[in-house]
This record gives structure tokens, C-alpha cells and sequence, in this order.
């Protein structure tokens, strides 16, 4: 049998190697280490802190939610069946199983993010000291899971723990936010959780699934969208209940941001050949330019922050799709523009009083070449931070160089978790947090800023930015 190999993250971890900026690095993190953790976009279920219920197990909490772990091990051969993935609530068989391909694919997480928030997670919630393996991956499973049964591991002593002051999750607009408001109303509850409007389907007219998600729209908002009128005010109906729950944003993603207003009655007249079923594809993607820019027109009316993350090919691998439904791992980016597919919207709104909008990306190439530039003119526009496919170390690190001498570090929305893992939060900020600190570090040591500046940016971009962005 293979001797354990310890789990010991090192507590320089992802600091600059030349021992002086590192010292400099030290003592940045050491002023951010235990702020609290602003999440302004995720995927947490509002339902699990309500019910405040044990974790099931740990594969159900740390493996089977988490594309950003089973699409890799996926990659390396294991089923996503094998790995629980749309499976609903798991056996215990099922979840041993699940547990064991990720600890007998350990490897396969070397130089990934993903291997950082494993090992920062595993030890620091877990009390976990060895490395994962094939070996001793019952072992580890059985340590957890007694963990879980413990009182101090259910989720809203994990939201404490994790010094969480804001979680906003990521909603559809006809859901009824019943979780939310009891939440709210629920007197042992001390903490904030907020919804997110996300208004993707009913944008799209080509979805084969837009007729039925007009219905939803028209029953939740109890308004006719029988009508292109009809449908703009249910919209702004449920953008308004939204706000009245907590949200602060609404989250687009489309496969680009291009925003060209069409006439009101050319609008109207897709509309209705839509819900006929006879508009051409050309026609619904105009449409949808066309409604982005009205998502934009309504957020200075209500005051919602936009956030855009385009250029994603949903559902890469339609025979994955058919059996294990959307997000489970197989989107995949392509590239994306920002600078002419925003010029209408940006001429019309761009320096609108209390509009705001929060460009992310999965296309690297435009940081600097657009959305910094963007950032670095527009009142109302945010980089948003490296995330996806981004928000590994050297990324972040290429982010704050390539956004940083164009726009400063005030247009930047502070990191982004864009989690469905719950324990990979607090991992997820803290991998931002050493890297920022490391970044900051070299500009200290460059002479381009003191360290007192630097410690008051490095606090600015985990509070403050992120409150300022979207309206926290």
C-alpha cells in the first residue's frame, strides 16, 4: 500500500517566489485574509439555507454539483453518471462511487484552480491531512461525511463560518422567491441572501422552449403576453417583484452582446410571428439584440445593474445534453466582442444616471483590447473579474495587468465566485485574494505604489469595488 502523502497547502501559496515581493505579498493578504466574502453572482440554492438540512454526503456537496470538477474528470474517462451528475439524491453506494473517481483521478487536478480550492477546502473545513487517492479515499469519505452529521456543518453555520455578508443566487424571473422571503422573515436568520433576475429564455424566441416560458412569464407577472406590450410589462413586472426581494442585478449571457433596437413596430411584428412559430432564426436573434437593449433601458428605469457574460457555446455536446440536462459541464467559449455590439446601447444609456453594466468574459483577448477600454471611459461600466474558464491564478494575474493601466483598479467588480459548490466559496475568494495580494506586491516593489496604497486597494477590491458594482 502507497504511504499517505500529506495535505499541508503551504501558507505561500500562490505569493510572487522572490523571497522580498513575497514578503510584501505576506503582509497585503494578512490586511484582506479575513474580510468578509461579498458574493454578487452564484448558483446557490437559497432553499439550502432556508431548510438549514445536513449536507448529504460528500460527493453530493463537493463533487456531483461542481462542472468545474466533473467536466475534467469526465475528460479523463469517468462517466458522469459514475460522478452522480443528474441523478437526483444520491445512495450511499452512489456517492462512495462518485467519491472515489475523484480521489483516484487526483492527478488529473494538477495546475488547475480546481486543485487550489480542493486542497484550501478539504483542509481547512475538513480538517482533511492527507492527499486524496485511490487508497485512502474511503477513509476520507467517512471522515467528511461524520463531519457533516455535525451541527456546526449545516449550511447556515457554514455561511457564519465562512464570514459570508452577502450570497446573491441566480433566479429564474417566474420563480416565486418563496425561499427568499422566508428566509427573510425567518428571525433566526441573521445573514443576506438575495436573488438575481436572469431573463435568458425569455429572450431567446428560437428556444423550442419559449412559448411555454412565455406562459410562466404571464402567470407569475399576471399580466397577458399574448401581446409585445403585454410581454415588456410582465418583464418589468417581475424585474420590480425582483427588487422588492433583494436583487441588486440582472445576468445575461447569449452568444454575443450585440444591441441593435429595432422599431417598436418591427418589434411587435416579430413578436407575434414568433408566438406563430414562423420567424426565421434572423429574425429572433434580432429580437434578442434587440431585447438586451431593452434590458438595459428598463435597469435605468428600475435601477437593476446589467451583467453580461456572452460568447458561451451552451451545451457543446448534444448527446451529453439529451441525458444529463444543461450546465454539466460541456459549455464551451468562443470569441466574443464587446466594442461595436455595445456602441447603441452604451451611446443611449452608457452615461444614463444610476445605470450600470458589468462586462465578464471566457475571451482574454479583449480585456485590454475592449472591455478596459470600455471600463475606462463609461461611467456606468465594470470589468467584471476573470471567471470560468478564468479564474485561475495566472488568468487573474493577466486580467489585473492587461485591465489595470487602462482602467485602474476602481473599474473592476471584485472577484466572482459563480459557484453551484457551496464549500468552494470561501477557496474560491481566498485563491483571489493571494493572487491580487501577489499582483500588488510587484507594484510595491516596483516603486509604483507605497504599501499603504496597496493595502488600501487590496481592501477596496474585496468591499468596496464589489458594493460600488452592483449596488451591494
Amino acid at each position: 500500500m502507497t504511504r499517505p502523502v500529506p495535505l499541508n497547502p503551504h501558507p505561500d501559496r500562490l505569493f510572487p517566489p522572490d523571497p522580498a515581493v513575497r514578503s510584501i505579498a505576506r503582509r497585503i493578504y494578512g490586511q484582506i485574509e479575513a474580510l468578509p466574502i461579498l458574493s454578487p453572482h452564484g448558483h446557490v440554492d437559497a432553499r439550502i439555507l432556508l431548510d438549514d438540512e445536513p449536507f448529504a454526503d460528500p460527493a453530493s456537496l463537493l463533487v456531483t454539483p461542481d462542472h468545474y470538477v466533473t467536466r475534467l474528470l469526465h475528460a479523463s474517462g469517468v462517466p458522469l453518471a459514475e460522478l452522480g451528475v443528474a441523478q437526483g439524491r444520491l445512495s450511499e453506494g452512489q456517492a462512495r462511487t462518485a467519491w472515489r473517481a475523484l480521489c483516484s483521478n487526483w492527478s488529473v487536478f494538477r495546475g488547475t484552480p480546481v486543485r487550489s480550492w480542493f486542497d484550501t477546502e478539504l483542509s481547512a473545513i475538513f480538517g482533511v491531512t492527507e492527499r486524496p487517492s485511490a487508497e485512502n479515499a474511503d477513509a476520507l469519505y467517512d471522515q467528511i461525511a461524520e463531519c457533516l452529521r455535525d451541527q456546526s456543518f449545516r449550511p447556515r453555520a457554514l455561511y457564519r463560518r465562512f464570514n459570508l455578508d452577502v450570497l446573491a443566487t441566480t433566479d429564474d424571473p417566474a420563480d416565486d422567491l418563496a425561499a427568499h422571503a422566508a428566509l427573510r422573515a425567518d428571525p433566526a436568520w441573521a445573514g443576506r441572501v438575495i436573488p438575481t433576475f436572469r431573463p435568458d429564455r425569455y429572450l431567446e424566441a428560437a428556444r423550442p422552449d419559449w412559448t411555454s416560458a412565455l406562459a410562466a412569464l404571464s402567470n407569475a407577472a399576471d399580466i397577458d403576453t399574448g401581446s409585445y406590450a403585454g410581454y415588456l410589462q410582465a418583464l418589468a413586472s417581475r424585474r420590480r417583484f425582483f427588487l422588492a426581494n433583494g436583487a441588486t442585478s440582472s445576468d445575461h449571457s447569449h452568444l454575443d452582446v450585440r444591441t441593435e433596437p429595432l422599431e417598436p413596430a418591427q418589434a411587435d411584428r416579430i413578436y407575434r410571428a414568433a408566438l406563430a412559430g414562423t420567424a426565421s432564426l434572423a429574425e429572433s436573434t434580432a429580437f434578442r439584440r434587440h431585447m438586451l437593449f431593452e434590458m438595459a433601458r428598463m435597469a435605468t428605469e428600475d435601477g437593476l445593474v446589467m451583467t453580461l457574460h456572452p460568447a458561451i457555446r451552451r451545451d457543446h455536446h448534444g448527446p451529453t445534453a439529451a441525458v444529463y440536462g444543461s450546465d454539466t459541464g460541456h459549455d464551451i467559449p468562443i470569441r466574443a466582442e464587446f466594442t461595436r455590439s455595445l456602441q447603441p446601447l452604451l451611446e443611449r444609456f452608457g452615461t444614463a444616471a444610476g445605470f450600470q453594466l458589468v462586462l465578464f468574459t471566457t475571451d482574454e483577448t479583449v480585456f485590454s483590447r475592449e472591455i478596459a477600454p470600455l471600463a475606462g471611459f463609461y461611467p456606468s461600466v465594470y470589468a467584471g473579474a476573470p471567471w470560468w474558464f478564468l479564474d485561475s491564478p495566472e488568468a487573474i494575474r493577466r486580467y489585473r495587468s492587461a485591465v489595470t493601466e487602462i482602467a485602474g483598479f476602481s473599474r473592476t467588480s471584485g472577484f466572482v465566485d459563480d459557484t453551484r459548490a457551496f464549500c468552494s466559496i470561501p477557496a474560491r475568494h481566498d485563491l483571489a485574494r493571494r493572487v491580487d495580494a501577489g499582483y500588488l506586491a510587484g507594484l510595491v516593489a516596483d516603486h509604483r505604489l507605497d504599501e499603504d496604497e496597496a493595502v488600501d486597494t487590496a481592501r477596496a477590491m474585496v468591499l468596496d469595488n464589489p458594493r460600488k458594482a452592483f449596488k451591494l
